[in-house]
């Protein structure tokens, strides 16, 4: 059987609660006591568990990650790399999926409460003044992850959304395209959604091409809405010869739209998504995106989190993290 802290405290001749200050706060205990017990850890080579080290450090070494679909590929490089940061600073990882429900989301508050969490990532969410009130009452320190607000003083790391979707459309105008769509999110409940759409219609004026503004069909988030949402489009605007998708698989969701319809893509139509998911380059045709750094992200969060936790605060409050735009083929010149 594993040697447990009242084994410790048995062959040191001390208390139990001697043991765990010598733990938490060796200097609070005499020199003697101290080195008894430091000898008995050594030699039961006593590690204490999850429960113990939670006892003696106030904390359960866990952290809370908020999703909003756990069904979107974007989150599992998201999770990989909060994982694999909570492996490396000694962290478990609790994962709920929100499904964009206002009191799904407040109720697994409530859970990491009762679970004791240390801190929260809130990921891809707009952080309503009901969300903050309710993370600051239950006095749990927590990151913004792939969002940000400009009302609450909270820390974040994402992309330029507006940036990235600017350069993107940029490219597609470069490319000699006139005539260009976008699918975009819903503005609705979307973080990412309007930014995005600034960042097309920004290109537009930029490129004297603001007859375009207005060629936009929405989706929520899934393949099967934008499939619709192009359907929307070009039967409104046939004359298109390149989309800009603010997700991969809304692109996925476009070129299958198009290739039911025989468009060839690249060849009459090119199609510039959003992400760079792992599927991105699997799909056919490739898809040219703009890649974020997915992975990074989230192991990012998870150690702005620990340095909130550790410290009090974060050197980067806002912290922007490099997006690149990765030309494979689904985009070609007219």
């Amino acid at each position: 059987m594993k040697p447990t802290i009242r084994d410790v405290a048995k062959m040191a001749g001390v208390s139990i609660s001697t043991v765990s200050r010598v733990m938490n706060s060796p200097e609070s205990v005499v020199e003697a006591k101290r080195s008894r017990v430091l000898e008995a850890i050594e030699k039961l080579q006593y590690q204490p568990n999850a429960f113990a080290r939670g006892l003696i450090y106030r904390k359960s070494f866990t952290l809370g990650l908020l999703i909003p679909d756990i069904e979107n590929m974007y989150f599992a490089g998201i999770i990989r790399g909060m994982q694999d940061a909570c492996v490396k600073l000694g962290y478990s990882l609790m994962i709920c999926n929100t499904d964009r429900d206002k009191d799904r989301l407040l109720s697994y508050v409530d859970a990491f409460r009762e679970k004791q969490v240390d801190g929260i990532v809130f990921a891809s969410d707009i952080l309503y003044p009901e969300y903050y009130e309710k993370l600051t009452a239950c006095r749990i320190p927590f990151v913004l992850l792939s969002s940000h607000s400009d009302e609450f003083e909270v820390p974040s790391v994402e992309v330029d959304d507006e940036e990235a979707a600017y350069e993107a459309v940029k490219f597609l105008i470069e490319l000699g395209h006139r005539e260009i769509g976008m699918i975009g999110f819903n503005h609705v409940n979307s973080v990412s959604g309007p930014p995005r759409y600034e960042g097309f219609v920004r290109a537009m004026k930029e490129g004297g091409l603001t007859h375009n503004i207005e060629k936009v069909a929405y989706a929520e988030h899934r393949f099967e809405q934008a499939y619709h949402a192009t359907h929307e489009l070009f039967s409104a605007h046939p004359d298109i010869t390149a989309v800009f998708c603010v997700a991969d698989e809304f692109a996925m969701g476009t070129i299958s739209y198009l290739k039911d319809r025989n468009i060839l893509v690249p060849g009459q139509v090119s199609v510039v998504g959003f992400d760079n998911l792992r599927m991105a380059n699997m799909f056919i045709p490739k898809l040219t995106t703009v890649a974020q750094p997915i992975y990074e992200l989230g192991y990012r969060a998870a150690e702005k989190l620990h340095e909130l936790l550790t410290t009090g605060s974060v050197k980067v409050p806002k912290e922007m993290m490099k997006h690149k735009l990765i030309v494979r083929e689904s985009s070609r010149q007219r």
